[in-house]
């Protein structure tokens, strides 16, 4: 499953922990892949920082919160900047797909980058995506790139799992996940407010989910993780909606 919005900065990569790290809570196999090979995040949001070891000539993903994690930020040296065209960034996700041992999953969540690049349409080729969430904040300049993203999913023939309101609140406002669903036609599967314990689990590696689960916060990202495996399920089970592996 791939967690996607056409912009950065609305909060994708701790949907994708959270999310993660909740459908581990609820007794899943789970592993989460930080496919931002520019901007890598994943590592600091789940607390581990050391590369992971390397078995037979594949490395062993990392493992904190009970989730199976992997990303290019164990790879290279915090403060070196990538500067790569398409074909290398391709050739990079297909090795964190196949180069990693995985073990047997339930799920794998893939924290896409921003836009609608090359990122998007090599996930789309390398392997058999189930669905697509889409996260968006409020604000319309933040809806009308989500629409964007959810347009490029339709385009490479990945269903949109629905639509995921981030940061609400006082300060951004509301609906505009509500309304980015609507115009799609896809379901709205839930609001995430804003909160100042999702920003201090992102920084030190403690999400919110295990920080303060009894948070209203927590629990919305609890109830989210619990419709999306539900909607997985069904497309699982309908023959007409299964994926061809690319």
């Amino acid at each position: 499953m791939a967690v996607a919005s056409g912009k950065g900065g609305v909060g994708k990569s701790t949907v994708s922990v959270n999310l993660a790290v909740s459908l581990a809570m609820d007794g899943a196999k789970v592993g989460l892949l930080d496919a931002d090979i520019y901007g890598p995040n994943i590592p600091m949001m789940m607390g581990i920082a050391d590369a992971p070891p390397v078995l037979q000539g594949k490395l062993v993903p990392a493992e904190a919160h009970g989730v199976r994690f992997m990303s290019m930020g164990f790879l290279l040296p915090a403060d070196k900047a990538l500067i790569w065209r398409g074909p290398m960034l391709h050739k990079a996700l297909q090795q964190l797909f196949t180069d990693v041992r995985w073990g047997e999953l339930d799920y794998l969540i893939v924290d896409l980058p921003p836009g609608t690049g090359d990122a998007q349409l090599s996930l789309a080729q390398i392997a058999p995506l189930t669905g697509g969430l889409i996260v968006t904040m409020p604000q319309m300049v933040s809806v009308s790139d989500a629409m964007r993203g959810a347009a490029a999913f339709e385009q490479l023939d990945v269903p949109i799992l629905g639509v995921v309101e981030n940061m609400a609140g006082e300060i951004f406002g509301s609906g505009g996940g509500a309304s980015a669903a609507k115009k799609l036609g896809v379901d709205f599967l839930g609001r995430i407010d804003l909160d100042p314990n999702v920003r201090v689990g992102g920084d030190s590696g403690e999400p919110v989910v295990v920080a303060h689960p009894e948070s209203a916060t927590a629990q919305a990202f609890r109830i989210l993780a619990r419709v999306v495996a539900g909607r997985i399920s069904i497309l699982n089970m309908t023959p007409s909606m299964e994926l061809t592996v690319r």
